[in-house]
């Protein structure tokens, strides 16, 4: 069909176009914890000692002095009422006073800036919740991706994208007006519902209408963009101070995509596949008009031989041996490369430094990896380059572990090699899944598969916050053989490469961050700096690079139709 109208003329490149801005708000569903669940340095609140800062003019640092010890989690327990607390208190000594657990809240250092973390208190023993906000969207993802999915694949592309968005729109908002932390986890449950499942639907749409040799160009580039979007949002986060305010605006753009409608067609390719031939001409004779190409006589033949049995169903992924193979591979492949890419990127979050200027930088270390893959896999293929970044990421988290903290530049590029390595597998998993499937199930197949993806997100937090904190080496058990370790994104960043970070009682709840300490998980009777975490990501992605070695090399080869062309590719 694309031949027919043309393999990528003006028609498909204003419509990729239009794709290509669906990948930017996602980068804001997707890692905008950072900035909207960000936890500031925090301490007792007293009421009355606020008023008396209000009254007085102290800074924040003066009364914290008159409220808590060295612990922010105690405060001191003085009946202020009854004792005389004039403005200046320079030749006031507490050291004796006793002190008592935290019981009128807390304040925070945040510069006029809210989170919902400041909002509703999600510090210490509340800390846990926070990870909540970020595993109940990977629940979102994991069920939406999936009934999407299908409906994509029953029903159509256009009409799954334009459904998911009107979601998106509506819970995006819902979640900007949360009175409560409980309904916002509810809210953000449906908003990731929508979110993946459209944004796949798109992709699989624009690879459908354009002709082989643009298909790697298209699927890159329109992943590329979720970058642009990783590189707005810390300026976005910058002059938005309020996280609610900052959710509206990640919304918007999805209530915008819904005049799609009028801009986008079916795809014809999944038109054929359901028998739909009367419609998928219409509409390739509408791109080849706008692409001022003249139609061949074929157009009245096309068919598809698999059109009778083509409702898609789980089992088809499973039921032969080469589709069984596929999707494991690309299971697998989906879940290592989210766990460590989200991770190092939510981990921007608890580290000291300026978050905005840190998450800037490692959104810039995304973008050669797209222009890696443009420039290889014409040139050697899909199969090399993709089992080649999985093994760089993993040598490189191994190799950076063991660089000593004197060697800073050269631990510096290492790490940054493995950030690459890791984004450039990302990126390659999500258009070889959908050069592995045949039409009728393409949708599904990536859905069902890109679902491991969502496990990892929602068991990921968990791992890496909780268990650490209970025992430094429980990961280690939990992830048996795996002897890897990955140095945290602060080495990149520069933050707390030589210098001791203590932390409060607090540390038994959630990191929290802070302008002068990196808030690592670390063992409370060890002032030494945990520069390393357990990870999966070294053995992960080994196997994760010899398993590609065993997938079909796609490139040059036309995207199946039928489960024959996967099972049978020489016929």
């Amino acid at each position: 069909l694309p031949l027919e109208a043309g393999p990528f003329g003006r028609c498909q490149k204003r419509i990729f176009a239009l794709f290509c801005l669906v990948s930017m708000p996602w980068a804001g569903v997707y890692v905008g914890i950072v900035f909207q669940g960000f936890t500031p340095d925090h301490w007792c609140r007293d009421p009355a000692v606020v008023e008396r800062r209000q009254a007085c003019g102290w800074s924040l640092a003066d009364s914290r002095r008159l409220t808590v010890p060295g612990a922010a989690v105690e405060r001191y327990e003085v009946d202020w009422n009854r004792t005389a607390l004039a403005c200046d208190t320079r030749e006031l000594d507490l050291g004796t006073t006793p002190t008592t657990s935290c019981k009128d809240g807390w304040e925070y250092d945040y510069e006029g800036r809210q989170s919902f973390v400041t909002e509703f208190d999600l510090v210490c023993s509340e800390g846990w919740l926070v990870d909540m906000y970020q595993a109940s969207l990977n629940v979102g993802f994991l069920v939406g991706s999936i009934a999407i999915g299908y409906m994509a694949d029953r029903f159509g592309r256009k009409m799954s994208f334009l459904l998911s968005n009107l979601l998106n729109g509506v819970a995006g908002i819902l979640v900007a007006v949360a009175p409560n932390y409980v309904s916002l986890l509810v809210f953000r449950t449906l908003y990731g519902f929508g979110v993946k499942g459209g944004w796949v639907a798109g992709y699989v749409l624009i690879t459908e209408i354009v002709g082989v040799e643009y298909r790697r160009t298209v699927g890159v580039i329109y992943q590329m963009f979720f970058s642009v979007g990783i590189l707005l949002l810390p300026l976005l986060a910058y002059f938005i101070t309020d996280w609610r305010w900052l959710q509206v605006v990640i919304t918007a753009p999805y209530l915008l995509f819904l005049s799609y409608y009028w801009f986008i067609p079916e795809s014809p390719r999944w038109l054929l596949s359901q028998n739909k031939k009367a419609k998928a001409v219409k509409i390739t004779e509408d791109m080849a008009k706008e692409n001022k190409m003249t139609l061949s006589k074929n157009i009245e033949t096309l068919a598809d031989d698999n059109a009778d049995f083509t409702t898609a169903s789980f089992m088809d992924l499973i039921r032969t041996p080469k589709m069984r193979k596929h999707t494991l591979i690309l299971s697998y492949n989906w879940f290592t490369s989210a766990v460590v890419y989200q991770g190092l990127i939510m981990r921007l979050g608890i580290l000291g430094g300026n978050v905005y200027i840190d998450f800037l930088i490692a959104g810039l270390v995304e973008f050669p990896a797209a222009f890696l893959i443009l420039f290889t896999i014409e040139r050697v293929g899909r199969r090399l380059p993709f089992a080649t970044a999985n093994f760089v990421a993993g040598v490189s988290c191994f190799v950076t572990a063991f660089i000593p903290d004197s060697m800073f530049w050269f631990k510096t590029v290492v790490a940054c090699v493995g950030r690459l390595g890791i984004t450039m597998a990302f990126e390659m998993v999500v258009f070889v899944n959908t050069e592995l499937y045949p039409t009728f199930v393409r949708n599904l197949g990536v859905s069902v598969c890109s679902t491991l993806c969502d496990v990892g997100g929602i068991v990921a937090p968990f791992l890496l916050y909780r268990l650490a904190v209970i025992w430094l080496e429980l990961p280690l058990i939990i992830f048996g053989a795996c002897r890897c370790f990955i140095v945290e994104e602060g080495d990149l960043l520069k933050t707390c490469l030589s210098e001791t970070c203590p932390v409060t009682k607090c540390s038994s709840s959630r990191p929290r961050q802070s302008k002068t300490s990196t808030a690592a998980v670390r063992k409370s009777n060890d002032d030494k700096r945990l520069n390393v975490v357990p990870c999966r990501s070294g053995s992960l992605a080994f196997l994760a690079g010899g398993l590609v070695l065993l997938l079909p090399e796609t490139r040059g080869v036309q995207l199946p139709d039928t489960i024959d062309d996967i099972e049978f590719p020489d016929r």
